[in-house]
């Protein structure tokens, strides 16, 4: 039988009025929560999983909190991972507030998609955020009861919220507000970037012989390049006849490892020698290899540069530099000698010049040459990061979030880094470029996954634990 026509369930005027005692009571008796909507940034194109998301807008709303009691859920619990935190929290916001100053926010971000970054958006989602300011706690939304109470003349007009404590998993957190973004500046991945302040030109003399005709090693030939090589190989020169340490030859071996065999590249010298008369023997010595052979030429009618001796290795190095050296002053024949330097790190671990090897040593000097050595990259870092900008490699185009920037040390914590990307880790020596900021400072050392997380090394737990059981014992358990 069909309702009766003469008895109204329910008007629009009344359901105004529920809606209204509604808002009243949750603004006379409830807390004002932070609701932080879910950002879809990247997903993987195969199951449409969501691979990183962002938190970068925060909504003020209402709402009664249900457990009045205290947190629900499993509470703290220790485990053989450690501490594991599962509060729980239950709150109900009003259906009306969410839908006329929350949801037309959001819909404006939906295209309509289905990789929009925030698709569905008319009512709260499982999925996004909730900071309880009491607890100065985000907590995660997990289910969206929008039933309870049900049905009431005609109309439901709020929304349960079941949450759960937030795990942070590398998403991008910037509502503005301090007091949810730093919550996680120390948590999740983060790789620590020691950038360089000041870079600084390397510097470096050349060393000639003391006389005219002091024969010197000119070229190296590298007859044969062996194979089976661990690790390079000691490279041996026959002592010279002046028998002056500083007169003798020495040389330094490259690797290279072509179809999962490993030889000799190259060999460089490091002091072409002088006061030979006749070409000097090479011999190889240690690498696990066999097989290397190589000769040489000498050079006894002018001089040319011996060695190179470092006066500043420089700071802040990213590739590789030039080696400029000045050519011969003098009408005979000559040749510019030729020099290639060696990047290494220091014991502060920048990036400098190590040395600088003789690819040839040239050939009429009467007196040293000037020696030139290119800029690094930057000679001067300038500006300061901003929490959570993006950052990117001047040369491997790797980008990352900003999670903290220590200007004083010049330590930059990031996190996601290069989501997306085939490069594995940034260059040493690259610019790291703010790109809001602008600050622009090079890289000397980084390292990856740093977890910064107070729960995961215990150290407290592993502590106390010692002093209960020893370990010693071939029974720790049985009576001591």
């Amino acid at each position: 039988m069909a309702l009766n026509p003469f008895f109204l369930q329910g008007t629009a005027s009344e359901q105004r009025l529920v809606q209204d005692l509604i808002n009243e009571h949750l603004k006379f008796h409830g807390v004002e929560v932070t609701y932080i909507p879910r950002k879809y940034v990247n997903r993987k194109t195969i199951i449409e999983e969501v691979q990183s998301s962002a938190f970068d807008d925060n909504f003020s709303i209402e709402a009664y909190v249900n457990t009045f009691d205290g947190y629900g859920g499993a509470g703290d619990i220790l485990t053989k991972f450690g501490v594991s935190v599962r509060d729980e929290l239950i709150i109900t916001i009003s259906k009306e507030r969410f839908e006329d100053f929350i949801a037309p926010f959001m819909s404006g971000q939906d295209d309509g998609t289905d990789d929009s970054i925030m698709p569905t958006p008319t009512r709260p989602r499982e999925g996004d955020l909730v900071y309880f300011p009491l607890g100065q706690r985000i907590f995660e939304v997990k289910f969206v009861e929008h039933e309870d109470p049900f049905f009431q003349l005609g109309k439901n007009y709020v929304y349960q919220l079941k949450c759960e404590l937030f795990e942070y998993e590398d998403e991008v957190i910037d509502t503005t507000i301090p007091e949810i973004d730093l919550q996680i500046q120390d948590e999740g991945y983060i790789t620590t970037l020691q950038l360089v302040g000041v870079g600084r030109t390397a510097t470096a003399n050349a060393i000639i012989q003391g006389t005219s005709n002091s024969g010197y090693v000119r070229e190296i030939f590298l007859d044969n390049d062996g194979s089976g090589y661990t690790s390079v190989p000691t490279i041996g020169i026959t002592s010279s006849p002046t028998g002056q340490v500083g007169d003798n030859a020495t040389a330094v071996g490259f690797l290279t490892t072509r179809g999962g065999i490993t030889s000799i590249e190259k060999l460089l010298l490091t002091n072409a020698g002088a006061g030979y008369t006749t070409a000097p023997t090479i011999t190889f010595t240690g690498g696990g290899g066999t097989g290397a052979a190589a000769t040489c030429s000498i050079e006894t009618t002018g001089q040319g540069v011996i060695r190179f001796v470092m006066t500043d290795n420089g700071v802040g190095y990213s590739t590789v530099p030039s080696v400029t050296i000045q050519a011969p002053t003098s009408s005979g024949i000559s040749t510019t000698a030729i020099g290639i330097a060696s990047l290494g790190k220091d014991t502060a671990g920048d990036n400098v010049i190590k040395a600088i090897y003789i690819q040839d040593p040239g050939r009429g000097y009467t007196s040293a040459p000037t020696v030139t050595i290119s800029d690094p990259e930057t000679l001067t870092g300038l500006g300061t990061y901003l929490f959570n900008e993006t950052i990117i490699g001047s040369r491997s185009q790797l980008e990352a979030r900003v999670k903290e920037w220590d200007h004083a040390n010049k330590v930059l914590k990031i996190s996601n880094v290069g989501i997306g990307a085939t490069q594995p880790g940034f260059f040493p020596g690259e610019n790291i470029i703010g790109k809001t900021s602008g600050a622009s400072y090079p890289v000397s050392t980084y390292t990856q996954d740093d977890v910064y997380d107070k729960y995961t090394e215990n150290d407290e737990f592993e502590t106390l634990g010692d002093d209960l059981l020893d370990f010693s014992e071939s029974n720790p358990f049985g009576t001591y």
